[in-house]
């Protein structure tokens, strides 16, 4: 989501909480049904699946945040023209908040994710001001700091840090407490003997509590993936929602195609990670990867694109047994595609470091979100890499750090780097690039990372630093285990061949199947450049499904 402070969402409380006029009610009521809830009822439910947005004609709906430990924040009071709802609204997910009826029956419209999507389209000046009511609200959500999963644990736990990455890179509210200043969270940890010897705990709003949790159990415990299995069928199934995919699916779906857009983890890949974006047209000031990708992820939505954040794939039969691609999926589900753009991006490459995979989260990142800076504030820091990842992280991170180390194995940056970029390393007094340099060994205790040890190449020499933090971002290698075994051709390095036939540019080797953005071989490795393709495929997907009958599902 796109990222406001507190005081500039308190100044737009009116486009918060708009109150619609009898005109414009009449202009939705085409979209909605009529309902009506007793005094008292309650009509929408934190943690289970909210009927849509909710548009009160009489009457009166408290509105509140809650989360697992009792702590309750009353939000706002809905009266006759104004609306219940956020982003998740768009897609059916389950509920961030509760709504009741407050102190006698409330007559309401009711109106389903899927009518709401007609009615953005549809009424275009009325969809802008409420699509900018649901965002801003789910941005309020989040920094209300109650409310959402209730992280319990101290912000050191590496998975601590891995969990709060992957609420924040999708957008999602929550908020952290410790035992050890918390006196609620104390009490939660002393009620479970064995809890403090197994932090971090997530505890739901139901109560539920579920004990260091993956990220796939997690997302559906909360209702965060509203995914639909087994009798699915899509015109295009996007894999992978960095830049690439999300342009795919902004474009197909406003197309008139129907859209799945698949990711293991978060919408935004790498992209979503990167503190400031300079040079993408259009921002002079910069933006945010998560502010640009957050946008694209709720402006798929909006179009009828459905979203299916986690959900790993792990391979794709490419027989066309019964006229479609099959796509499978790690809860087992599968779903039916006519046609498939592979936009899985690629993975950081990890660096052949003794030991390293025992300090990944415990000081050693391949990211730079505020969750990784936070604890960087005042201390040293090491950013390995020449590209422009390495060099956002640096810049970001100096804002926070005493220091940042640029290691680079080269004699310079302009091969690798933007120059906009290498400016501002020059231009930031502490930051101090180290050429001719590499990261060779690590070490530290079982909780973090402690020191470690550069050598200059030029020279041979070792030299042992006192270090908490490392910030790796060393090439990368392209997502395409679960292509295995369907014929697509990809190069030495394994990134997936495109264009080898007349007049189709991004298709490989398998009809029917395109490759977008950094996983495709060729491809040139910017923002810009993965966007670009994914809005120019749609028109091979057009043009593929033309020449194609619909298969009967």
């Amino acid at each position: 989501m796109v990222q406001k402070s507190v005081s500039e969402l308190n100044s737009r409380y009116d486009q918060m909480f708009p109150v619609l006029s009898s005109h414009d009610v009449g202009r939705i009521a085409p979209f909605g049904t009529l309902r009506h809830f007793a005094a008292d009822e309650l009509i929408v439910e934190t943690g289970r699946v909210a009927p849509g947005m909710i548009l009160v004609l009489k009457g009166q709906v408290a509105m509140s945040q809650r989360d697992g430990l009792g702590h309750v924040n009353p939000i706002v009071d809905h009266g006759p023209g104004q609306f219940i709802g956020e982003v998740g609204q768009l897609s059916g997910r389950a509920s961030l908040v509760d709504a009741r009826a407050d102190g006698g029956e409330v007559e309401a419209l009711v109106i389903p994710p899927d009518r709401l999507r007609a009615l953005m389209v549809a009424e275009a000046d009325l969809g802008e001001r409420i699509m900018r009511a649901l965002i801003l609200r789910r941005v309020g959500l989040i920094q209300s700091g109650v409310g959402g999963p209730l992280i319990v644990g101290d912000d050191t736990l590496p998975d601590v840090a891995r969990l709060q990455n992957f609420l924040n890179r999708n957008g999602y509210p929550h908020h952290l407490v410790d035992p050890a200043t918390d006196e609620d969270a104390a009490s939660f940890v002393a009620a479970s003997p064995t809890c403090l010897r197994n932090l971090p705990w997530v505890v739901l709003a139901d109560g539920t509590t579920l004990r260091n949790p993956g990220e796939p159990e997690l997302a559906r415990a909360i209702g965060m993936n509203a995914l639909r299995a087994e009798t699915a069928v899509y015109d295009v199934a996007i894999v992978g929602a960095g830049p690439a995919g999300l342009a795919t699916a902004v474009y197909a779906a406003s197309e008139g195609l129907s859209v799945a857009v698949l990711d293991s983890r978060a919408y935004g890949g790498q992209a979503g990670a990167s503190a400031r974006i300079e040079n993408y047209l259009g921002f002079p000031t910069g933006i945010s990867g998560g502010a640009l990708t957050g946008r694209a992820f709720v402006q798929a939505q909006k179009f009828g694109a459905d979203m299916m954040i986690p959900t790993e794939v792990l391979s794709l039969d490419c027989s066309l047994d019964d006229g479609f691609f099959g796509i499978l999926l790690d809860a087992g589900e599968r779903i039916r595609a006519r046609s498939v753009v592979i936009a899985s991006g690629a993975r950081y490459r990890r660096p052949p470091i003794a030991e390293l995979d025992r300090f990944e989260g415990k000081g050693v990142w391949y990211w730079a979100s505020p969750v990784e800076a936070k604890p960087t504030a005042g201390q040293e820091v090491i950013v390995v890499g020449g590209g422009n990842s390495a060099g956002q992280a640096a810049v970001y991170l100096s804002g926070l750090a005493s220091k940042v180390d640029v290691l680079i194995r080269g004699p310079e940056l302009a091969d690798s780097m933007s120059r906009y970029l290498i400016d501002r390393l020059a231009a930031t007094p502490n930051i101090e690039l180290h050429r001719r340099t590499e990261l060779v060994a690590l070490d530290g205790s079982d909780r973090r990372l402690e020191r470690v040890w550069m050598r200059d190449n030029a020279s041979g020499r070792e030299t042992e630093r006192d270090m908490r933090h490392v910030f790796l971002f060393v090439g990368a290698d392209p997502a395409t285990a679960w292509l295995e075994g369907c014929g697509v051709g990809v190069d030495k390095a394994g990134f997936v061949v495109t264009g080898q036939r007349a007049g189709a540019h991004l298709e490989t080797s398998v009809p029917g199947v395109f490759a977008v953005g950094d996983v495709r071989s060729g491809s040139v490795k910017r923002v810009g450049g993965a966007i670009g393709e994914g809005a120019q495929v749609v028109a091979a997907l057009h043009s593929y499904l033309s020449a194609r009958p619909q298969p009967t599902a």
